[in-house]
This record gives C-alpha cells, sequence and structure tokens, in this order.
C-alpha cells in the first residue's frame, strides 16, 4: 500500500480504537453505579424519605405558543410526587391564547409579588398566583427565548433547587424523589442529572417495573442507542465527576450556583448542555470541591423518533449543541486544577466527539473510492468493514449486558434476543447514517462560526 493509503488507514484505526476503547472504559467504572444499584434494590420498597429531610424544589414550565398543550402540561407537573414543591410557568411573549388557557384553567389573579432580577432576562409583564392551586404561579414576560424564559422562572422561584420540565420527555410521577438524593447525600452538589430512556407507547413513565419493547425494530436501534451512550458512557463520566455533554433528559439544579454562573444562555441550541459544562469550567477555576451527579434510574423517559426525519433533526442538534458548548468552554483545557474533566473529557468530547463524525465519514468514504480505485486491496477493505463492525458491536453488546444485570427493564428472553438482534442492525449501517447527519451538523455548525 502506498503512503497516503496507509495513512488513512492508520487515522482511522487510531480513532475507532480510542473511541469505542474509551467507551467500553467509561461501561467498566459504570459498573460500579451498576453494583450498587443491585445492592441497593431491596431497600427501594421501604417508605419515602420525610418531608423535613428533603429539600423544596421550584418546577419551572417554560411555554410560548402552546395553547394547544400548556394546561396538560402544567397538570403533569402540579401531578409530580413530592412532599414540598412550586410550579412556576413562564409565558414567554406568547401570541396565542397560550395565557388565556393559563387564566381558565387555573383561576389566575395578578399578584403585585417582588421580583429579583438576579439573572438577566426580557423584562416581565404581570405575575399570577393561582386561585386553586397554592403552590402555583404564572409568569407573563416578553418574549426572549427557551433559556430566558427558564432565567425568569430561576429569577422567580422561592426554593433552592429547580428544574426545568421539557415537552420532549416526561419524568416518572416520583422522579424529584430520586433526582434530590444527590443533594441530601452530598451539599456540594451542583447539579442531578437523569440519563434517558426510550418509551415506546407513553406507558413506561407512569411507574417503576419491567417496561414492554416497541414492534419496530427502527425503535429498538434507538433504544440500544441510547443504552450504549448516553446511559453507560454518561454514568461512566459522573464516576469521575466529568459529566459534560448532558442534555436531553431531566436535570435538577442547585440554583445559587445557576445564578452564579449566570444562567442559561440564549445563543446556545441546547442550553443545558452549556450550562452544565460552564459550571465545570468555573468552580475547576475555583479549585473548590463540587459533584455532577448522574442518577442512573430510569425515570426520565422520551418517545422514539418516529421517523427519519425526527430522528436526524435529533441527532443534529445534539451535535451541534456539542459543538457549541466546547467552544463556548475551550478556556476549561487549560483550568489550573482541571484534573480528569481538562486532562480526558473535555479533549475526548471537544475533539474526538465533536471532529469524530468528519473523520468517520470522510475516512469511509476515502477507503471506498480507493477500493474502487484499486489502491487498496480488497482483503484490507473488507478487513477493515469487519472491524468497525466488531468495535461497535463489543460496545453495544457491552451495554445491553450492563442493562441486564442491573435495571432489567427488559427481562424477558425474548426482549433480550431482539435487542442483540438491534445491536447487529445497528452497526450496519444505522450507526453509519447517524455518523453522517452528525458530519452534515458539523459542517454547518461551522459555516455559521465564518
Amino acid at each position: 500500500m502506498s503512503g497516503p493509503v496507509a495513512f488513512v488507514l492508520w487515522v482511522l484505526l487510531a480513532y475507532l480504537v480510542i473511541v469505542n476503547g474509551v467507551y467500553l472504559l467509561l461501561h467498566m467504572l459504570a459498573v460500579r453505579t451498576v453494583r450498587e444499584k443491585v445492592t441497593l434494590r431491596p431497600l427501594e420498597g421501604l417508605p419515602p424519605v420525610q418531608t423535613a429531610l428533603v429539600p423544596p424544589v421550584t418546577v419551572v414550565v417554560a411555554a410560548r405558543d402552546d395553547a394547544e398543550h400548556v394546561v396538560d402540561r402544567v397538570r403533569a407537573a402540579l401531578a409530580l410526587d413530592y412532599p414540598q414543591f412550586e410550579v412556576v410557568v413562564v409565558n414567554d411573549g406568547s401570541r396565542d391564547a397560550t395565557l388565556e388557557h393559563l387564566r381558565e384553567a387555573f383561576a389566575l389573579e395578578a399578584f403585585p409579588e417582588v421580583y429579583w432580577r438576579r439573572v438577566p432576562v426580557k423584562p416581565v409583564r404581570t405575575i399570577y398566583h393561582s386561585r386553586l392551586h397554592r403552590n402555583l404561579r404564572v409568569v407573563d414576560k416578553e418574549r426572549g427565548g427557551t433559556a430566558d424564559a427558564i432565567n425568569a422562572g430561576v429569577n422567580t422561584s422561592r426554593y433552592p433547587l429547580f428544574i426545568a420540565l421539557d415537552p420532549r420527555w416526561t419524568l416518572r410521577r416520583d422522579g424529584l424523589r430520586t433526582l434530590v438524593e444527590p443533594f441530601v447525600d452530598d451539599p456540594a452538589t451542583l447539579a442531578a442529572c437523569t440519563t434517558l430512556r426510550i418509551d415506546p407507547d407513553g406507558t413506561a413513565a407512569l411507574e417503576s417495573g419491567p417496561a414492554e419493547l416497541p414492534r419496530s425494530l427502527f425503535s429498538r436501534l434507538q433504544i440500544v442507542e441510547h443504552l450504549r451512550e448516553p446511559l453507560f458512557v454518561r454514568l461512566g463520566w459522573a464516576r469521575l465527576n466529568a459529566a459534560l455533554a448532558v442534555s436531553g433528559s431531566a436535570i435538577l439544579f442547585r440554583k445559587d450556583a445557576v445564578v452564579e454562573s449566570m444562567g442559561f444562555r440564549g445563543d446556545m441550541l441546547v442550553e443545558e448542555m452549556e450550562l452544565v459544562t460552564r459550571m465545570h469550567k468555573l468552580w475547576r477555576a475555583k479549585g473548590e470541591r463540587y459533584v455532577v451527579a448522574v442518577v442512573s434510574d430510569p425515570i426520565c423517559w422520551a418517545r422514539p423518533a418516529a421517523t427519519l426525519g425526527e430522528l436526524r433533526a435529533n441527532r443534529m442538534r445534539w451535535q451541534v449543541g456539542l459543538a457549541q458548548a466546547m467552544a463556548a468552554n475551550s478556556e476549561l483545557f487549560g483550568v489550573r486544577h482541571g484534573g480528569v474533566v481538562r486532562w480526558l473529557a473535555y479533549p475526548f468530547l471537544s475533539w474526538l466527539e465533536r471532529f469524530g463524525p468528519a473523520v468517520e465519514v470522510l475516512g469511509l468514504v476515502l477507503l471506498t473510492a480507493m477500493f474502487l480505485l484499486k489502491l487498496l486491496p480488497g482483503l484490507a477493505f473488507v478487513a477493515f468493514l469487519a472491524l468497525l463492525f466488531a468495535l461497535g458491536f463489543l460496545v453495544s453488546m457491552s451495554a445491553l449486558v450492563l442493562e441486564d444485570a442491573s435495571f432489567r427493564l427488559y427481562p424477558r428472553w425474548g426482549q433480550s434476543a431482539r435487542l442483540a438482534i438491534a445491536a447487529v442492525v445497528e452497526n450496519l449501517g444505522y450507526r453509519q447514517l447517524v455518523a453522517f447527519w452528525r458530519f452534515d451538523a458539523l459542517l454547518r455548525w461551522w459555516q455559521t462560526r465564518r
């Protein structure tokens, strides 16, 4: 083989070995969390923690032009099972009947309340209290975007912890009880993040216990994908207190830490990922001990993408959000007390995860072109494709084994077999398609920076 061909092969080989090797290492780190989960499983049936022992929580619901669903979203928030919490709905300058529907459904009346503008936001017009629910308030403000609306909810909140609910996922009714545990265990906790599970029919989020697998292979492919990366990879980073790329799921924040970080940024596509990364940077720079926890329990669920177009939009959004978060916090690589975040998590996410799709897609295109031009022997080309499949399948099966050994959401043999088949199919085109979408998103993001 000529020099350029060998160079492309070695670059691709190094990329695949490093990326999949780190994934496997993170899965191994997650084993400790899995063991703790299995050990504590007999205690899950005990009565909940007493009210006096848990901190109160503010639940923020941001709404804009959502007249059709806003009342149901607020009712779902009010139905959460937690000793003491308030719901703050922020109407972000809606141009439809969102505010009118809220007034009618919850008997709102304007209340002259002192408003502390701790984080800069668009002007607040009126704050309403509900005559039906003592723990419900509605903030009507000028239009400013999702991040601005959540910041307004933070300014209005009365409690030390807050969570912003997103219509794209569902939090189990008792989910707040689980999310608050890291704060009770360690006062240095800044945020507690959940992992995200796939709920095919909208029933798994209602209560704990085994879940049903969807009939669609397309949905099962998404389940395997979420087991491999957002679940056990995130748990592995959490063991190192280096969870940066957390997004798309519920996150409970300590309010004073968010205020000190100046809240969510409106110019970020995935606001929560950038904020968590920025909090890592600020606390590492201060040299103070802190914790960003990841809760392993399946308490946050989302519907699978129904079409390729929806899946493409989700994966491209994540890729742009990752690129923005890493670029906005590049100083993290130079932080004096950076530790694992500086030397491992940030370089891996900023270089390999951010630019990895470009390496993978362009590498495969170049190898295919060289094979067709007979610059690369057929045996070498097939061997490389086999290695690509083997490494991906190994990581996927490692996630399935961890799932079966810990949470056992899919305990039946038939379910395990169908997931194993999905793990095979996932590496025969699905992952490559996702990599192409992420590469496309990376190109679009790069063009916007110029």
